[in-house]
């Protein structure tokens, strides 16, 4: 019988090894070199940097201790005895961004039936090869697909208008539909150089696209922003980007021509607006008076948001609570760290 912990710590394992060849000797054409080859000229934000990146994460996220410290959280886990075909609709935003579902399909012991996003139609498949090779027996659980058919549940990740879609076709099946969120960042002013710094990779990876990337700060009201510039200048080298200079330098102009006020750094713009949502290349801030105020506002929002960055322990909010992470670490989830804090794990047993 397959041991599917056993086969994650393997692939852990893999994941780690391959990008560490990568790193070492990236002029090597092996089977990750070709495949990032062909994602990044599907999709020009899937650089090589970026997708060795989700790869380290994921390799670091799957040791023996973390699957384990996964399962440890459902004590009475038994995989389920009549599996099920569960269509799984991939976002295609960041590299292996649906990684996380294929994974929990295969540890609840259904079938993973993928629909993959038109621009990322190779990295996963990449990863179910991989997989195979380790436990060939997967071929039989894994496929993707062009057109969703004979599944018995869902699980769609898309915008707030694809979930509309979502909804009106998949709205029969057992489903987990999710929206559009974001990442915050609640700043004090007593942040350390270190911790700014470190916001600069919640900011900047993967060229802020991701649904946990920060698109918003929360600052005091006398907050000066002479030390986050000064912070995150480690980040200058996305200027290099083509795809994401042309959004700062489209950005930048229509702001100049509206008049609207905002800082910018050469390679971001900082502009005051109360959406949580911003554009590539800008980061929207708030300012704030009361933190008690401030955390009543999160929880009327909290279904627009991902995950909060802060060192304030003013979050009393046990959903908020759960959202908290590090500085730094918003694009580095661990296995328990659920897409819209829903459990899909236990989802998928209970079908």
């Amino acid at each position: 019988m397959m041991d599917i912990k056993n086969v994650s710590k393997q692939l852990g394992t893999a994941l780690r090894e391959k990008a560490a060849a990568a790193r070492c000797n990236s002029s090597e054409f092996t089977d990750l070199k070709e495949v990032m080859i062909r994602a990044f000229q599907k999709n020009g934000w899937f650089t090589e940097g970026n997708i060795l990146h989700a790869i380290e994460n994921w390799g670091e996220a799957l040791t023996e201790e973390n699957i384990h410290q996964f399962f440890i959280r459902y004590p009475n886990f038994n995989t389920v005895v009549h599996p099920q075909n569960i269509g799984v609709i991939n976002a295609g935003n960041i590299p292996f961004v649906g990684l996380h579902d294929l994974l929990i399909v295969l540890f609840s012991g259904h079938n993973y039936v993928g629909k993959n996003a038109s621009d990322d139609p190779f990295l996963l498949p990449w990863i179910a090869n991989v997989l195979f090779e380790i436990e060939p027996e997967l071929r039989a659980r894994i496929s993707f697909v062009e057109k969703l058919e004979k599944i018995d549940a869902v699980i769609a990740t898309g915008s707030n208008n694809s979930s509309r879609y979502f909804e009106y076709y998949f709205g029969k099946y057992p489903n987990i539909i999710r929206k559009n969120r974001n990442g915050v960042a609640i700043l004090t002013g007593f942040e350390s150089n270190e911790n700014l710094t470190e916001l600069g990779k919640d900011i900047f990876t993967y060229f802020g696209l991701g649904c946990r990337n920060v698109s918003k700060l929360y600052v005091p009201s006398d907050y000066k922003f002479d030390s986050l510039f000064e912070a995150i200048f480690s980040e200058s080298p996305i200027m290099n980007h083509s795809k994401y200079m042309n959004n700062f330098d489209y950005n930048n102009s229509v702001l100049l021509l509206k008049l609207v006020p905002f800082l910018q750094n050469g390679f971001l713009i900082i502009r005051e607006d109360e959406n949580i949502p911003s554009p590539i290349s800008i980061v929207h801030y708030e300012r704030y008076d009361n933190l008690d105020l401030l955390n009543k506002k999160l929880i009327d929002q909290k279904e627009k948001l991902q995950c909060i960055v802060t060192n304030s322990d003013f979050v009393s909010d046990k959903y908020l609570d759960t959202m908290r992470v590090d500085f730094g670490k918003t694009q580095s989830p661990q296995l328990w760290d659920y897409a819209d804090g829903v459990d899909t794990f236990k989802f998928l047993l209970d079908l």
